[in-house]
């Protein structure tokens, strides 16, 4: 294409993006002009990102040096397989939401629209450098853009001191995390002061210092992507950030540090050793229910998606903890099973988690609710809305033949043909991953079937929601992108998994497009036709058909022989919004069962109250477990500080001669 590279063209569109938010200055007040002109036109840079994306699937790595650096310390960059496959990502995922965007931003909410297109451009630029970076100075200065600007963008609103906290909360625990990735490169370049990733790749490190590296790795990418313990962040600030932000964050940030840690784990790091699986199998395990008990009692709608996005890390997490183990095996074919699964639930997690953020947005802008106890019944008011949230539900939910259920049905395919392993006890603990991958997927469809239930099913929960009003023009575009994203990656998974077989081998020097081109596109046979395989257009097909049939029986059978009335009430009549179960009442059988999971504070009504109500607050264990009594050690030792920083000069005088003497003690020879 005009005799560019792709590492050239996605250079290219980096630079456009800064170009856009900068133009965002030209007119800082002008919500038109930056709405409905800049943000489509980075929505367009977007999709040209994600093309490129697939045509560097399969082509050989590109490479180039950026003298824009210190002196003696340039950028060095390459386009790869696995680089290629998270750009388009961020390039697809980043086009719907900008789209949305040129439709929601409509008002300036605290910080001025230009500042806003500064910094919401900045991420995207961010972003695509961190998966460029080629060496670790590059990478941690685009790290740290991506982590600047994210938080500038939680912080929109900042007039409210939950979401300042929020933001403050974040940016710690992202520098927490930086801190991590840090080290870990620090090892990996093995004292040779090198920070060349090259360098790295050639490093033969012992497997003691392999470890340390795979640790530092999972703990510094897992703070950026929400693993447990270091996933408090998360729950927080989506909910204070634009629902946009929200959308690209859970989308694409949280992927990006999926990509370093698939980097460093399986590029930059050459040996791999079997427990590094089982720590990361037992993390992911751990986040993944976690997340999701906790998005099932939420009642927050907002914290309930940030809640499902910590569930969805965890199955990556499992993913690539199957991988690692099968990998240390020279299972390479279970091995490539499990990482294209890793890889397909990045894309599908991107798109409906996007597509269901963006969902919450224009219910806000409708309602200025995100209470699920005062919403209900939109669908009246919001059918687009309504109907394409459907498609990010059932996703969501991992049921077919949307993008959910591919990528952890490939999951279960990694567990269910796992041959013995050499430990016995891996052999007992790979079916109880299984098992509870399996409870982790159910308890997801609990969670979205109650998130669409309660918001947009059933009667109005509060009278101003009759004056809801459905997406703008420019919101249902963005999506409607995403809904399609979703479904072609549910009905075409071959082909897809075909392009993303370049990025396995890669990695691992094995894939399965050799299998799958020998089924044909429209089935998806992993390993094998006889032992399983799963065909998304026969299925889609089959649900089409029974819903037709389905709907000409009731209009044919029933149609006007059906006589309405109240339904049974038990001698007593009432009916209305309060007769309809609550988002406390539909969780609480998982707050019964689960019930040492949660911290609960429960409200009951006292006999003689004129307005009697129940209320019932769920807190994570793990702010009072850990980050309290850290929070405490810190004020204590605060004020040890200031204490001393309070005295007189005498008493400072007094410090200096003490510490003089004892120097001279330690010195007598």
């Amino acid at each position: 294409m005009f005799g560019f590279l792709s590492l050239d063209l996605l250079l290219i569109a980096a630079v456009a993006w800064l170009v856009i938010g900068v133009a965002g200055l030209l007119a800082p007040g002008n919500t038109r002009f930056i709405a409905q002109l800049l943000f489509p036109v980075g929505a367009a840079i977007g999709i040209g990102v994600g093309l490129i994306g697939i045509a560097a699937l399969g082509a050989p790595a590109e490479t180039a040096v950026l003298a824009i650096g210190l002196p003696d310390l340039p950028f060095h960059l390459r386009l790869d397989n696995l680089s290629a496959v998270f750009a388009l990502l961020l390039g697809f995922a980043s086009a719907g939401i900008s789209v949305y965007s040129a439709g929601y931003f409509r008002e300036g909410k605290g910080t001025a629209p230009g500042l806003l297109c500064v910094e919401y451009h900045l991420f995207l630029a961010s972003m695509l450098m961190v998966l460029l970076a080629d060496d670790a100075y590059a990478f941690m200065v685009a790290w740290e853009c991506m982590a600047l600007s994210s938080f500038f963008l939680v912080t929109t609103d900042h007039r409210h001191d939950e979401i300042r906290r929020a933001g403050f909360l974040y940016l710690l625990i992202a520098h927490i995390g930086a801190i991590g990735i840090l080290l870990c490169f620090g090892v990996m370049t093995g004292g040779a002061g090198d920070y060349r990733f090259a360098a790295m790749r050639a490093m033969e490190l012992t497997p003691a210092w392999s470890s340390a590296a795979f640790l530092l790795a999972l703990a510094g990418f897992g703070a950026k992507a929400g693993l447990v313990p270091l996933h408090v962040w998360l729950p927080e600030a989506h909910p204070a950030a634009p629902s946009p932000v929200s959308a690209l964050m859970s989308g694409v940030m949280l992927k990006t540090a999926i990509y370093g840690l698939l980097r460093v784990s399986f590029d930059l790091v050459h040996t791999t050793i079997w427990w590094w699986g089982v720590v990361a199998l037992a993390v992911g395990l751990a986040t993944a229910l976690f997340g999701v008990l906790y998005s099932t009692v939420q009642s927050d709608m907002k914290r309930l998606l940030a809640y499902s996005s910590i569930e969805n890390i965890g199955l990556i997490a499992v993913g690539i903890g199957l991988t690692l183990v099968f990998h240390a095996y020279r299972m390479e074919a279970l091995a490539a099973l499990a990482l294209t699964a890793v890889l397909y639930h990045c894309l599908a997690h991107a798109g409906f988690k996007s597509l269901l953020f963006l969902c919450t947005g224009s219910v806000l802008h409708a309602t200025k609710e995100r209470s699920l106890g005062k919403l209900g019944g939109l669908i009246h008011r919001m059918p687009w809305v309504a109907w394409l949230a459907l498609a990010g539900i059932i996703a969501g939910a991992g049921l077919p033949p949307l993008s959910g259920f591919v990528s952890e049905w490939l999951l279960l395919q990694g567990f269910l043909f796992s041959p013995s392993l050499p430990h016995p006890w891996l052999n007992m603990i790979v079916p109880v991953a299984a098992a509870l991958v399996v409870l982790v997927a159910a308890l997801a469809g609990f969670a979205m079937v109650k998130f669409y239930g309660i918001i947009f099913l059933g009667q109005m929960r509060e009278p101003a929601l009759k004056d809801a009003h459905d997406a703008g023009p420019w919101e249902k575009a963005g999506l409607v992108w995403l809904t399609l994203v979703t479904v072609l990656l549910g009905v075409l998974p071959s082909p897809v998994i075909l392009r993303l077989d370049a990025a396995t081998r890669q990695l691992l020097g094995a894939g399965l497009a050799d299998t799958l081109r020998e089924q044909g596109w429209w089935m998806l046979a992993p390993i094998s036709a006889e032992r399983a395989s799963y065909e998304p257009l026969l299925v889609l097909a089959t649900i089409a058909v029974v819903l037709m049939v389905t709907r000409w029986l009731v209009r044919a059978l029933y149609h006007g022989r059906v006589r309405r009335g109240s339904p049974w009430d038990c001698g007593y009549h009432f009916e209305g919004p309060r007769a309809q179960d609550t988002a406390e009442g539909f969780s609480q059988p998982i707050r019964r069962i689960f019930e040492p999971m949660f911290r609960m504070e429960r409200h009951f009504p006292a006999a003689r109250d004129k307005q009697p109500y129940y209320s019932v607050k769920v807190e994570d264990h793990f702010w009072h477990w850990c980050y309290l009594p850290i929070a405490r050690l810190a004020n204590s030792i605060s004020a040890m500080i200031v204490a001393l920083q309070g005295g007189r000069i005498a008493v400072y005088l007094m410090y200096s001669f003490i510490t003089l003497l004892l120097l001279l003690l330690v010195a007598r020879p």
